[in-house]
Order: C-alpha cells, then structure tokens, then sequence
C-alpha cells in the first residue's frame, strides 16, 4: 500500500504543470517563408501574439537601403502630423479623447490623405486667424494710443510750476500748434519691457531735443505668434526737424515700436476712432466665428487622435519588422528568422494560417524549426501580478537562458524586507487603501494615459499590495501605530515594584499578568531600555533576513550549475562563497539567535574582533559557549583561504 501510494506521489509531482516562472521559456528557432500578399497581415498578426522575436536579416545594410523604408519614412511623416494635431489640441486648450470614437478602421493610404486634408485645414485656419488677429491687435494699438494720446495732452500742462522749469522745446510746445511752433510729434506703442532703454536712446539720438511722454495701456494684447498676453505702453515723443523724425523712426522701428498717426483736429480725432471702434467689433466677431470653426475641427480631430496614433504606430513596426526579412530567389516571398517558445508554436502557426486567408493569398505560409548555435533569448510568461516582480529584478540584470529566476522569490523577499524597515500598521493601513484604489479602477486606469509618477504607481500596485500587508504584519509585532504603542492586547505584562524603578532598566519590574501574547510590549516606549531594546530587535533581525537572503542567492547559482551540468561552478564558485559568507556573517546570526535565546549579555562587536585578533583569548562574560577558540581559529583561516577562489 505505501509502495503504490509513493508511486502514485510521483506520477502526480511528474504529472504538474511546469512553473513558468522558476527558469526561463524554452527557445526554438524557426524560420518563415511568406508570401509577400499575405506578409503585411501575417506581421501584424504575429506582433498582435508577441511570442516571436524577429533576427534581422538585414545587418549589413543602413537603414535607407532596406525594402520597405518608403513605407517607414510615410508613417514618420504621418506621425509629425498627428504630434502637429496634438500641439494644436493643447493649445487650444482641448484634451483629446481617451476612448476613440467607434469608427469603421481605416487603410494606411486613406488615413495618409485625412491627415493631409486636416493638416491643410488647420495650416489655413492657423494662418487667417493670426491675420486677423495682427489687424485686430494694430487697431486696439490705434485705439488706446487715439485715447491715451488726448490724455497725455491734457495731463502735460497739469503743473502750475510747469511754465518755470519747463525747456525751449516745452515752452515752444505750449505756445502753439505744430504748424505755428514748428515742433512735430510721433504717437505709437511699444512693449512695457523697452520703454526704459527706448527712452534712454531717443534722449542720446536726438542729443536731448526731445520730450517723451508715456502712459500704460489698459488692455493687455495678445501676440498671435505666441499667443500670450503682453503688457503695452503708449508713448508720445514731440521733437523739431526732419532728421530728427528720421532718427526716431529709425529707432521704433528697432525696437518694435508700432506708429500710428494721429490727427490734430478734434473731430478728425473722433471720426477715426468712430471707425476703429467699428471694425474692432467685426473684427472681434469674425474671430470668435474662426475661434469656434477651429475648435469644432481640432475636437472632431481628438476623438480619432489617440486610434490614429496606435495605428501609425503598429504600421511602423510592421514595416520596421518587414524591413528584417529577406526576399527569396523569386522575389515572391520574404525569409524570416527568429526565436519563439516551444509552447508558441502552435498559436504561431493559427495566426499564419488566418493571415493567409484574410489576405486571400493562394500559397500558404511555411513553417519549420532550425537548429541554432546561437544563445537563445530568455522569456519569462507574466501576469498583471508578477510582471512588476520581473521588471524589478530585470533592472539590476536579466537571468541567461534557462537560468532560476530570482523573481520567484522577489515577489515575498522585496515587499517583506521593505516591512522589516517600514514596519507600522498604521502607515500600512493607508498603503494598504491605496493599493486596493489601484487595484478596483484597473481596467479604466489601463485604458488611461498617466503621467509618469501615477504611471510608476499604477504599474506596481500589487506590489505596494503586499508591501502594506507585510508592513501591517511587521507593524503588529513592533507595535507601532503612526509611530506611537497601541495597546492591542490590553496594559502591559509589567509594572513597577514602587516608585524608584521608573527609571530602571530591568530591576524593580513585576510580571503580574500573562506576556503579551503578540508582538512587543508597550511597556518599553518611553522607557530608559527602549532605544538599545528596539534597535536590537530591528537591527538583528534585519541581519537574519539580510544574510538569509544572500544564501539564497548562492544557493540558486547551485541549482544553475546542477541544471547546466557545470561541476567547476560548484566546485570554484558554489562551495567557496558558502564557506565565506557563513563563516562571518552565518557565524554572527548564530550569536545572535544563541544571545537571544540565553539572555546573554555578551557584546557581539567584540566577540567578532577578537575571533581575528586573538581567538584564543579569554572573552570573560562575552564568551556564549566553551569552545569559542576551536571555533574562531577554524574560521578565521576557513574564510580567507576562498577569497583566492574565482
């Protein structure tokens, strides 16, 4: 009866699905011969699958001489064009839409011409809008400089002192009109930022004979080229002679000042600013129509935006992938080689086959394995839970073909030891809700576009899920609470004799009820002993599980070398790093567990000194055992004679 049960035991372990995980895929090399009717189709269909890994075939030629770069270089010029649309949308204002909106799919050459098309419109709209937009903005300049041109008129003789101190040239101004006094004027606008330095060389230019008078706009403009709002400044410069006004013009000019003329007549003054008034209204409304005719476009535009992206992205790695494949002697096929898992084979072979005949093709795709002396790729099957893991280990290096996967072992091993460090429940009940956040909107997060730190989040919640489930855990036996005891369990197991043993490490406390059935006793916060208690556990502890791990890792290049049959490895690599990693630091956890199981108060960093400095030396209360000696002699020559050892 035993005797069947155990070979009953054993057919089903032989009987077990293999763990994916535990070693990498097995590799096949294969090679493809399409038809080049149903090439197109049968990339796309295999890129949809993701289990083959195309060699190229093409190495020695540059990228232009390739057979398909016509089709790359049309779906870059498409991509310009869709990032055109995206910069338009945004500033607009407008958020294309997550979620496309159903449409029949489109061909390459159809979506080449609407992009076109759309690209066109949208040049068009963008170069009339900054046509009327320049018009606008040059007659609300007419406008405020019409209006703050009176203002500085009659502002400019406010002074009763004025007639004291005043200039030849000011006194001339005030003495009549141009014509009379010979005294000319250039009314304009400019910039807030250059009035300064713009003042500074009219005064140099004209050597002083000059009055500049200057007032803040009360609008802001807006330049259509950056679409931002600027900050204008209306100026007046009175002046006397013809080079003068040349020197002047030559300086607004310079500093992209706008002139504009102004009437002396009072009711000329007004007639024009009847009229500027007037267009400034049409204006403002042709505007706002070009405004909405525009948005109506660039939303139509965003509800296809993110489906047209995915599409010219796909079409280019078809080509791209296209571009690795040779054409046979007839110039009717096109030869590709490359790896796929052993498991692939049939789901590769399904998709050639309905590739074939969505493209109505008459010769079939073939399909057979080679032999290969290269190394094969490693590939490892993941889930939503377990891909983060294999990220996180593939980021310090990715295991050769076949060989253990630490992710295995990551996926308990990194979220526990971040607990061993974190270890509050409290931080790890909030940790914990933002896991389970993550978790329950997975599929309208998925479909979302993130940034890059919501991204990162998202990508490892199951991660921060068994972080905050083990930082409870840890939480609960260092009993912390947002940092503070929580007395779970009810008071402590311990309490003071009288009144001296407050301040007393040890002496003076008495047990009157059970030990604290889980975790650390409360009693020890605030305590004299808390920081050498709690720093003790935490410290050596983290030291169990630190060395542990590293063993664990040694172990694994063991069960590589079996797998691979290398005996040198576990000879020359296996053997050595064992004898040296636990003769020092497996020897210190074995003090540590011995310490904390006899209560001993011996001091762990001199008992390591000396077993190199004098292991035969007498170590008083540090001694833990009686052959310490024997011991530290045979380790301190066992663990340098495998340095030499590589």
């Amino acid at each position: 009866m035993d005797a069947f049960r155990g070979v009953w035991k054993m057919e089903y372990i032989d009987n077990l699905p293999s763990m994916d995980l535990m070693r990498s895929e097995k590799m096949t090399y294969v090679q493809l011969i399409i038809p080049v009717e149903s090439a197109h189709r049968a990339v796309s269909y295999l890129g949809q699958i993701g289990l083959l890994q195309f060699r190229d075939l093409n190495e020695d030629k540059s990228p232009f001489q390739r057979t398909f770069v016509n089709q790359v270089k049309r779906c870059a010029e498409m991509s310009r064009k869709l990032r055109f649309f995206k910069d338009q949308i945004h500033k607009a204002g407008l958020m294309p839409s997550p979620h496309p909106a159903s449409q029949p799919d489109v061909e390459l050459e159809e979506l080449e011409i609407q992009l076109a098309e759309h690209e066109h419109e949208l040049i068009e709209m963008n170069a009339n809008s900054e046509k009327l937009q320049q018009t606008y903005n040059e007659l609300l300049e007419y406008k405020m400089v019409l209006q703050k041109e009176t203002e500085l008129d009659e502002n400019m003789y406010a002074n009763h002192d004025y007639a004291d101190t005043a200039s030849l040239l000011e006194q001339e101004m005030q003495a009549g009109t141009s014509e009379q006094s010979g005294v000319k004027f250039i009314s304009g606008i400019i910039c807030k930022s250059k009035v300064l330095r713009f003042e500074r060389m009219l005064f140099r230019t004209t050597r002083g004979n000059m009055f500049f008078n200057q007032a803040p706009a009360d609008d802001q403009i807006v330049d259509p080229t950056s679409n931002e709002m600027v900050e204008k400044t209306v100026f007046v410069v009175f002046f006397s002679g013809e080079q003068a006004r040349k020197k002047i013009l030559k300086i607004c000019e310079a500093f992209g000042a706008s002139c504009y003329p102004i009437p002396e007549d009072t009711t000329k003054r007004r007639q024009i600013t009847r009229e500027v008034l007037s267009r400034l209204s049409e204006l403002e409304t042709t505007l706002e129509a070009g405004l909405r005719l525009r948005n109506t476009a660039l939303t139509s535009i965003g509800f296809q935006l993110t489906k047209w992206m995915n599409m010219v992205r796909r079409e280019k790695a078809i080509y791209d992938t296209l571009n690795m494949l040779n054409f046979d002697v007839t110039k009717k096929c096109l030869v590709g080689e490359g790896w796929c898992p052993v498991f692939a084979k049939t789901k590769i072979q399904e998709a050639l086959q309905r590739a074939t005949f969505d493209s109505n093709s008459q010769v079939g795709t073939i399909f057979h394995v080679m032999d290969s002396v290269e190394l094969p790729p490693t590939y490892f099957r993941t889930n939503h839970f377990t891909n983060a893991y294999q990220e996180i280990v593939d980021a310090y290096g990715v295991a050769k073909y076949q060989e253990a996967n630490p992710a295995v072992y990551t996926i308990v091993t990194f979220p526990f030891l971040f607990a061993v460090m974190f270890g509050d429940w409290g931080h790890g009940i909030c940790l914990l809700l933002g896991a389970l956040f993550l978790i329950a909107r997975e599929k309208r997060l998925s479909s979302q576009k993130l940034g890059s730190f919501m991204e990162m989040l998202f990508g490892g919640r199951y991660v921060l899920l068994l972080m905050s489930l083990f930082s409870i855990y840890c939480g609960l036996i260092y009993n912390e609470f947002f940092s503070v005891p929580f007395h779970i369990f009810g008071l402590s197991a311990y309490k003071c004799r009288d009144a001296t043993c407050r301040d007393a490490l040890s002496v003076g406390l008495v047990k009157y009820r059970d030990t604290y059935p889980f975790g650390v006793d409360p009693s020890w916060r605030g305590s004299r002993s808390e920081l050498p208690f709690l720093n003790s556990l935490k410290m050596k502890m983290s030291i169990l599980f630190g060395v542990a791990q590293m063993n664990l890792g040694i172990i694994l290049s063991y069960f590589n070398a079996r797998y691979f049959n290398n005996s040198i490895d576990i000879k020359y690599q296996f053997v050595p790093q064992m004898i040296f990693l636990n003769s020092l630091f497996g020897y210190l956890s074995l003090l540590i567990i011995i310490k904390w199981c006899t209560g001993s108060q011996a001091d762990l960093y001199h008992v390591m000194i000396y077993m190199f400095l004098s292991p035969f030396e007498d170590l008083g209360e540090n001694k833990l055992f009686w052959v310490f000696g024997i011991i530290h002699c045979f380790l301190r020559k066992g663990s340098p004679s495998c340095l030499g050892v590589r």
